[in-house]
């Protein structure tokens, strides 16, 4: 039997009703920080 190798790729995009920006710049950079962190520690368990 042959070896198999798999890779995923997850595209994950957040839209609100007429995509208006309700996230203040000064939180954007910690906001995705905290949900790099979410899914980085969903990949090591």
């Amino acid at each position: 039997m042959a070896n198999t190798y798999t890779q995923l790729y997850f595209h994950i995009v957040f839209s609100v009703k007429g995509r208006n920006d309700l996230t203040s710049k000064k939180w954007e950079v910690e906001l995705y920080k905290y949900i790099a962190g979410i899914v980085s520690n969903k990949i090591k368990n």
